[in-house]
C-alpha cells in the first residue's frame, strides 16, 4: 500500500534526515497545564516563547466564557501558540466536557486542519480520542474532540518509574494495532509521543490527536508509516527504561548519553524484558535490531503488529500474597495485665491458676449456693406443672379456632408469587432506528452470557434527546396479574433507569398508548421493578431511558460510551 498522510494537507514539508520523533523535541509547544486531557507537549515550550512565524495569522482573541455556535462554552485555555489555541470547554447541549482547537479562518493551516479533523472523525475507531465536530464559521476554524478526565498520559505514568513488562507489552500492542488500522485508511499521526498516548481507567490505551496534531503544526512526512513506527518504538523504549531514546531530554525523561548512539534498552536498565528490548530496537533502528538477533527492522505499524504476534505472550504478574501476622496474645489474656512488659527473648513462666476455695468460709459459701439452686429448681418445677394443668383445663371448655393474623380473619390466604413464562417478544421502536431486534429472544433463553444490547451513545446517561428510550415488548401468553420484573444488566455504572409499561399488543402504536406501571434506577448489574399496584396484562414493555458510561467491550463489538445490554428478564405474578 502506497504511503500517504492526510495529517498535513497543503502545508510545507518539514521532513528531514533525522527521525521525526527527534525533531518533535525541538518544535514549538502547545501547552503548559498539567491536565490529563491536554493536547500539548509542554517539553517543547522551552525556548519557543509561543511566537508565530512568518505568514502565520495571530491567534484569535478569546476568553473564558466565550461561546462557539451557542453551544461550546470555553472554560480554560491549555495552549496558545503558533497562531492557534486549545481549550477545555463544555458542550452545553449534551452537558459534557470537550476539548477545542481554535485558529483563525485565514490561518495558513486552517484548511489542512479541517481536512485532517474530518478524515479522523470518519475513522470512528474507539482506540483514538474521537473528533466530535469540525467547523468553519465567523472567521474561526475550530475542532471539537473528546475530553477524557479519567485518563492518564504515558509521560505522567513514567514520572514514577518504567512500566512493568506486561503493561509495556499491552501499550505497544494496542498502539501498534490502532496505528496499523489508521494507516490502512490512509491516516497518519506524525506526532506520537508520551503526551499523545493515554491509559484510561479501564486499562485501555488510547491515542490522541490522530492527523490533527500534525496538521496544527504543519508537519508532514514522505514516509508516514516509517515515522509512526519509529515513534511507537520510542514509546516502548521510554516505557522500558524511563529514558528518551535520543540525546536531548524530552517529556520529563532524560535523554541518552551524548556520542554513544542508540543502545538497547536492556543495556540501559537491568532487568528489562529481552523480547521487548529487541522489539523496541527493531522499530527504532533503521539498520535492524540488536546485534545478537539480526532480525529485520519493522518499518510499518503492520510489520510491528506481526512482530508482536510472534512474541510469547507476556502474562501479568501474579498478585503478591502477604501472610497475615502471627497471632499475638495480649498481656491481659496472659493474666499479667498491669505488670511491666517482659524483656524480648526472655521466656516468662506462666502463673498457675489459683486453687479453688479450700477455706472454711469457702466451703460454707459453696453449700449456700447449692441450696439456693435446689430451691429455685423446685419452685420452678411446681409453677410449670401448675401452668400446664391450668391450660389443659381451659382447653376442654374452649372450642379450637385457627387464625392467621388480624388481617387474615375470614380471608383466603394470599397465593404466593410464581414465575410467568415469556411466550414471545419484539423490540419496540418509538423513534429512529432499531437497536438489535434479532437478539430479543436472548433475554429469556436461560443464559446470562447472551444478551440484547443498545447502540453506543456519545452522551448520557439519559438517552434523550437522541431517542425517548429503547426496549422490548414481551408476550406473557395470556392476561396475568403482574407483580415484579427482574432484569439482568451487562454493564454497571451511573446509571440505568428501567420503566415498565402495560401494552395492548406485541406491536403497540406509540409509547403514549401504554400505561406505566413501574420504574427503578440502579447502578448495579440487576434491576427489580415492582409494579405500583395490582395490574393484569398480557403484554409488558421493558423500557430503558438512561444507560451508564462503560469502556470498550470487544466481545460485543462495542466501543467506549453510554450503552446497556439486557441478559435475562423474569416476570413474577
Amino acid at each position: 500500500m502506497a504511503e500517504r498522510s492526510t495529517a498535513a494537507v497543503d502545508v510545507a514539508d518539514n521532513s528531514g534526515d533525522e527521525p521525526l520523533t527527534a525533531k518533535a523535541d525541538q518544535s514549538t509547544a502547545d501547552g503548559v497545564a498539567q491536565n490529563p486531557e491536554r493536547d500539548t507537549d509542554i517539553n517543547e515550550a522551552q525556548g519557543s516563547g509561543g511566537t508565530s512565524g512568518p505568514g502565520k495569522a495571530s491567534p484569535p482573541e478569546l476568553h473564558s466564557g466565550h461561546k462557539l455556535a451557542r453551544r461550546y462554552r470555553l472554560e480554560e485555555c491549555v495552549t496558545r501558540l503558533d497562531g492557534f489555541s486549545s481549550w477545555r470547554a463544555v458542550d452545553e447541549k449534551l452537558r459534557r466536557a470537550v476539548g477545542v482547537h481554535i485558529l483563525p479562518a485565514d490561518h495558513v493551516r486552517a484548511r489542512s486542519v479541517l481536512a485532517a479533523a474530518r478524515s479522523s472523525a470518519l475513522l470512528g475507531d474507539p482506540r483514538f480520542v474521537q473528533v466530535l465536530d469540525a467547523v468553519d464559521e465567523n472567521d474561526l476554524v475550530y475542532v471539537v474532540h473528546e475530553w477524557l478526565p479519567d485518563a492518564t498520559e504515558l509521560s505522567t505514568l513514567l514520572s514514577s518509574g518504567p512500566l512493568e513488562p506486561h503493561d509495556a507489552y499491552q501499550m505497544v500492542s494496542q498502539v501498534a494495532s490502532a496505528m496499523a488500522a489508521a494507516h490502512r485508511e490512509g491516516l497518519a499521526h506524525l506526532r506520537l509521543n508520551p503526551n499523545a498516548v493515554l491509559r484510561a481507567s479501564t486499562g485501555q490505551w488510547r491515542i490522541r490527536g490522530l492527523a490533527v496534531n500534525a496538521a496544527l503544526r504543519g508537519i508532514s512526512s514522505d514516509t508516514p508509516q516509517r515515522t509512526d513506527t519509529e515513534a511507537i518504538g520510542a514509546l516502548l523504549y521510554a516505557a522500558l527504561t524511563q529514558r528518551w531514546p535520543y540525546e536531548s531530554d524530552a517529556y520529563g525523561l532524560s535523554g541518552l548519553p551524548k556520542d554513544v548512539g542508540l543502545i538497547a534498552p536492556d543495556q540501559v536498565r537491568a532487568g528489562v524484558h529481552r523480547g521487548l528490548s529487541e522489539l523496541a530496537m527493531r522499530a527504532l533502528a533503521n539498520d535492524g535490531a540488536t546485534a545478537s538477533r539480526h532480525e529485520s527492522p519493522c518499518t510499518t505499524p503492520e510489520e510491528l503488529v506481526k512482530a508482536i504476534g510472534e512474541m510469547p505472550r507476556i502474562r501479568p504478574p501474579e498478585p503478591a500474597f502477604t501472610a497475615p501476622p502471627e497471632y499475638q496474645r495480649t498481656t491481659y489474656q496472659q493474666g499479667t495485665y498491669g505488670r511491666p512488659a517482659p524483656h524480648p527473648g526472655v521466656t516468662q513462666p506462666i502463673a498457675p491458676p489459683p486453687p479453688p476455695l479450700q477455706s472454711r468460709t469457702g466451703k460454707a459459701l459453696k453449700w449456700a449456693v447449692s441450696a439456693l439452686l435446689i430451691a429455685a429448681l423446685g419452685l420452678g418445677s411446681w409453677q410449670l406443672a401448675d401452668a400446664l394443668m391450668d391450660q389443659d383445663g381451659k382447653s376442654d371448655d374452649t372450642p379450637h379456632t385457627q387464625t392467621t393474623g388480624d388481617g387474615d380473619k375470614g380471608k383466603t390466604p394470599t397465593k404466593p408469587a410464581g414465575p410467568i413464562r415469556i411466550q414471545n417478544s419484539q423490540e419496540f421502536v418509538a423513534d429512529g432506528g432499531p437497536q438489535h431486534p434479532n437478539d430479543v429472544t436472548k433475554t429469556y433463553d436461560g443464559s446470562t452470557s447472551t444478551y440484547w444490547r443498545t447502540k453506543t451513545f456519545t452522551a448520557g446517561p439519559e438517552i434523550a434527546p437522541y431517542k425517548p428510550g429503547v426496549g422490548i415488548v414481551y408476550d406473557l401468553g395470556s392476561v396475568k396479574e403482574l407483580r415484579t420484573a427482574g432484569i439482568g444488566l451487562r454493564y454497571a455504572g451511573d446509571h440505568t433507569t428501567v420503566e415498565l409499561y402495560a401494552a395492548d399488543s406485541l406491536t403497540p402504536s406509540s409509547l403514549e398508548s401504554m400505561h406505566r406501571i413501574g420504574k427503578i434506577t440502579t447502578t448495579g448489574n440487576t434491576a427489580t421493578v415492582k409494579v405500583n399496584k395490582s395490574v393484569k396484562t398480557q403484554y409488558v414493555l421493558v423500557w430503558l431511558t438512561a444507560v451508564p458510561n462503560s469502556g470498550p467491550d470487544p466481545e460485543a463489538y462495542a466501543g467506549t460510551g453510554y450503552k446497556q445490554a439486557i441478559t435475562e428478564v423474569k416476570f413474577t405474578g
